[in-house]
Formats: C-alpha cells, structure tokens, sequence
C-alpha cells in the first residue's frame, strides 16, 4: 500500500510542470560597440600571473585566507544556499511513517464490566502536498536559485575587489618606502649643503642669510621625513586591515616602483566580453531572472492551489494482528482553495513583481554602463600614463643635471644660495612626483583588470 501511495504521488509531480514565468530576454547592451582606446582581444591572465611580484602573492594569499568581508561573503553565500534548497524541497512530497497505540478503560455505562479497549496503527502518508499545477512553487524555486546564483557572482566580486584592493594597498606601502627612502637621502644632501654654506659663511664667503635658508631647508626636509614615516604606519596598517592578519615578520623586501610588480598590458577585447567577466553584471543578471520568477509566482497566485492530505496502512485492536490483510486502512483528502476576496491583493503583488523586473533591468543596463566606462577610463589613463612617465623622467634627468652644475657654481661662488635651493626643491619634487606616476600607472592597470572582471584563478 505504501509503495502504491509514493507511486501516486509521483504520477501526481508530472502535473506540476507547468509554469507561469514570463519570456526573459535581457537587454541589448546600452553601451558602443568598441572601447574609446584600441583594445586587443584575448584570455584575461589569473591574478598570479597579474601581480608577478613574490611578495605581493604571498600578501593576497594571506588575504584571500583571512579577510573578514570575504569569509562573511562566503557565508552569505551559504545561507542563501540554504535558502533554495529549503524552497525547492517545498516542491516535493514528504513521506511520513507513523505508528501509535491507544489504550482505555470505558466506563460501565459503555461497556459491561468496564471493558478495556485497544486499537494500534501503522501506516505512511503525505500532509498538505500541493499539487503545483500553475507553477507557483517552480517559480518560487527558480527565483531562489537565481538569488542563490546572484550570491555566487557576488562572492567573486568580492574576491576581485579583495584582490585589487591587496594589491593597491601594496603598491602605496611601496610609494611610501621610497619617498621615505627619497626624504631621507634628500636630508642627508641638504645636511651636507647646510655644512658647505656654515664653512662658507665662517670664510666671510656666505651671508648669514645663505645659512638661514639652508638651515631652513634641512628643517623642512626633516619635517617630510616625518611626515613620510606617518604615512608609511598608516598603508601598514591600511594593508593588515585589508589581510586580516598582521603583516608576516618574514616577509621579504618589496620591489621597487620602476620594476614590474604588475602587468600593465591586458587583452580588453569588446564590450559584449564583459557580460561573461565582470561578476557584478553577472549578479545583475541573476537578479533579473529572480524578478522574472517572482512575476510567474505572482501570476500562479491568482488560480486555486490543491493541496493532498492521504495515508496508507494497518490498523487493529491487537498489536499481533495488526500487518494482516484485512486491517489494511487508507484515506486521501485532497482541498482546493480559491481566493475570492483576495483579488485586489493579488493584483498589486503582481503589479509590484513587475515593478520589481523593470527596477532589476534598469540595475543590469546600469552595471554593462558602469564597466564600460570604468574600462574606457582605465584604457585612456594607462596609455597616457606610459607617455606622463616617459616625459617625467626627463624632468627628473634634467633637474639632477641642473643641481649638479649649480652645486659647482655655488661652490665656486659663482651663484647665490637662491639658485641652487630652486635647484634642489626641483630636483626633490620631480622624484617625487616621478614615484608616484609609476604607483598609478600600476593602480590603473589594476583597475583595468578589475574593470574588465579578472581572469579565472
């Protein structure tokens, strides 16, 4: 009998095919056709081979172990998991065995002599199933699997984000060890300046006033150095937030700014490319097609739910009889329910579903535009930043050679202590300025890859 009831109930889940989801088609792109910068096309490299440099891997591993946001992504992940698998099991008939027993004495009105009676029972059965003739509950089901898709995109962006963020926040450490490194060696030079002008002055040679500028010049290079070594704790610590850990006491010397701790010519490809790479157009997506589920619900709620309450098995006086032919017992109560009163509901959560999918498409159309323009931006910037470094180190070139000669001159006493303190604040600022072009030539790079959705790791 049992096997007769699961047989019935399976019978009754090929009924539940139908499904009232309206067609999805997403949007055609609301962006060109091609990127603003010529853009080669090809696989994206995995974050490895992204950030060549051994100590910003190790960085971004310790990250991808440790970060907090990451690990509460993941969780969020777990829980949304949880939440699709408990609606789809709602599509499905649970079996139930039960068995009891009861036994009383009846009053002697009721029975001579106070009889006592027994009855046991054993049997399998299935409470409130409904049958999902209009789609209702597929449509819920689908709706949780596209969130709990949407949720898995949403991890991997935040994994990219993780990992752009590690390595930016590497390269401003390395920006600040070297203008710290810069501000020292720049301090070291003016002492040096400051001691020639004192000996020039006490030669009757130099003014007082040559030696008060030099004075003043060391001090404000002391004052940069300080300022350099606040900066450099702070990336520390902006870096160990990022990790989710304390920077390792190992860890290796970073390169510096002039190698090549990142790659900076990526395959962009085309814009349609970002549709499969970017994880948040992705979870755009999936988020459109949960909307598209929930509007299918909405429709399904408008026509009668049946539901089917039915059990098969024994039941006797005696526990010793009880599996016997004729103690066989059934019973199958199916319910048909139809709003009547409720229409007026129905129509506004149907209304408020549709609302839901044109808000949903809005998010998708705006997410394609957003990567569009964070590529064309990241495009536009490397290639200027690669003709900026170029012509910045000229600068730099140029500034050094003029110190060096007015140092001779100022030596010789050919020029006043004007000249060259002009000369040496040049020659400090285009170093400077040089350190920091390379660190956002590579922020940019990581912003392309970023922007361009990663590669798979």
């Amino acid at each position: 009998m049992g096997s007769k009831l699961i047989s019935v109930s399976a019978a009754l889940l090929v009924l539940t095919a139908c499904s009232m989801n309206p067609p999805l088609a997403t949007p055609a792109l609301p962006v060109a056709d091609r990127y603003h910068a010529d853009a080669a096309a090809g696989a994206m490299p995995a974050w490895r081979p992204m950030l060549p440099d051994p100590v910003l891997q190790q960085l971004v591993e310790l990250s991808l172990a440790n970060n907090r946001d990451l690990r509460e992504a993941v969780l969020n992940v777990a829980a949304v998991q949880a939440q699709y698998q408990l609606q789809d099991a709602a599509r499905l008939p649970v079996p139930e065995a039960s068995g009891g027993g009861s036994r009383q004495r009846l009053s002697s009105a009721e029975a001579p002599r106070g009889a006592v009676q027994q009855q046991t029972s054993a049997g399998i059965g299935i409470s409130a199933f409904e049958l999902d003739l209009f789609g209702r509950l597929r449509s819920l089901s689908d709706a949780a699997l596209a969130r709990y898709l949407a949720s898995v995109e949403g991890q991997r962006a935040a994994r990219l984000a993780l990992i752009a963020a590690v390595a930016d926040a590497y390269l401003e450490l390395r920006l600040t060890e070297q203008q710290a490194a810069l501000t020292e060696r720049t301090l070291q030079d003016w002492r040096l300046s400051l001691q020639l002008t004192e000996r020039l002055h006490g030669a009757r040679q130099r003014s007082g006033l040559d030696v008060a500028q030099a004075a003043g010049q060391v001090a404000t290079a002391e004052a940069d150095l300080h300022a350099r070594e606040r900066a450099l704790q702070l990336a520390r610590n902006h870096l160990e937030l990022l990790l989710g850990t304390a920077l390792p006491a190992d860890l290796a010397p970073g390169g510096a700014l002039a190698g090549q701790p990142v790659l900076t010519t990526l395959p962009a490809g085309v814009p349609s490319d970002l549709l499969t790479r970017r994880p948040d157009i992705m979870q755009a997506e999936q988020t459109l097609a949960a909307a598209n589920a929930d509007i299918g619900a909405a429709r399904a709620a408008f026509f009668p739910r049946i539901a089917l309450t039915a059990s098969a098995g024994y039941s006797s006086a005696g526990m010793g009889s009880l599996f016997r032919g004729s103690n066989r017992s059934w019973s199958f109560a199916p319910q048909i329910t139809q709003p009547i009163f409720q229409r007026g509901q129905l129509r506004a959560e149907l209304r408020l579903a549709e609302v839901r999918k044109a808000i949903a498409v809005v998010q998708y159309e705006r997410a394609i535009q957003s990567a569009f323009r964070e590529v064309n931006d990241a495009l536009d910037s490397n290639r200027s930043y690669q003709q900026q470094i170029v012509a910045q180190q000229r600068v730099v070139e140029t500034a050094a050679r003029r110190e060096r000669l007015l140092t001779l001159r100022y030596s010789a006493g050919l020029d006043n202590r004007l000249e060259l303190l002009d000369a040496q604040r040049q020659s400090y600022s285009a170093q400077s300025a040089l350190l920091e072009l390379r660190r956002d030539h590579f922020k940019s790079a990581i912003g392309l890859y970023k922007a361009l959705g990663g590669g798979v790791d």
